[in-house]
């Protein structure tokens, strides 16, 4: 794998927008894809806009690799835009204690499709695990699916955990 290191170390990126489908991928991952002592990448896009100005150190690079234990402080989060979220970080402080995994976040500023595969690349993720929201083939025509386009254009293996 492009990404593992030479003592074998796995980066395992799970694209996250707080969503149910996210959660449920960042669960299917925890569960069948990371391995003791593997590195979990929460990769997080934010859309652009009313404290764009605040972040256009990051426009194109997004934020510094956030560790777990920054990601866990709320007030931390708030300065990057994002709202802390229980759940979330349950699964990662349980999966990280069990299986002994390094855990960081990465945030991007844009179009969630374009900046997942930039991501991929940049932080030389293994393997990449994301949700479908399961939008109909209208909505899909007329919005456009992240999840279409990060399987045709992400340099890795992504997995779809289907939301139902």
């Amino acid at each position: 794998m492009a990404g593992a290191g030479a003592d074998g170390e796995r980066r395992i990126g799970v694209a996250m927008d707080y969503s149910d489908s996210s959660k449920k991928a960042l669960g299917w991952a925890v569960d069948n894809l990371l391995r003791h002592g593997d590195t979990l990448v929460v990769v997080h896009v934010l859309h652009p806009g009313g404290e764009e100005a605040k972040h256009t150190l990051w426009a194109k690079s997004g934020s510094p690799l956030i560790p777990l234990s920054e990601f866990r402080e709320p007030e931390v989060m708030k300065n990057y835009g994002v709202k802390a979220d229980a759940e979330v970080l349950n699964m990662i402080d349980t999966a990280a204690r069990q299986k002994q995994l390094k855990v960081v976040a990465k945030l991007y500023w844009g179009d969630a499709r374009e900046k997942l595969c930039d991501g991929v690349e940049e932080l030389k993720i293994d393997s990449l695990v994301m949700g479908s929201r399961g939008l109909g083939p209208i909505q899909r025509i007329l919005m456009g699916s992240v999840t279409n386009y990060v399987l045709s254009h992400a340099p890795c293996p992504v997995t779809v955990v289907k939301g139902k």
